[in-house]
């Protein structure tokens, strides 16, 4: 699991950007542990951007798209 060290702390420039380049074609937890922060603060600024994962990815997990 993610640490927690920046709970609560804003989201810099490059943390969004890692979070853009990343989040599509990668699980939350795998997000989380390389911007060191937690899923559910992944999850909530993704939704926030609005980012979506890719169908491709989706399908790699067994889920219909």
């Amino acid at each position: 699991m993610a640490n927690t060290t920046k709970q609560g702390a804003p989201w810099t420039k490059e943390e969004v950007r890692a979070l853009r380049t990343f989040f599509r074609n990668n699980s939350n937890t795998f997000v989380a542990v390389k911007l060191d922060r937690t899923s559910k603060s992944v999850e909530r600024k993704a939704s926030k951007l609005g980012l979506t994962k890719t169908k491709k990815y989706l399908r790699s997990l067994g889920r219909a798209v």
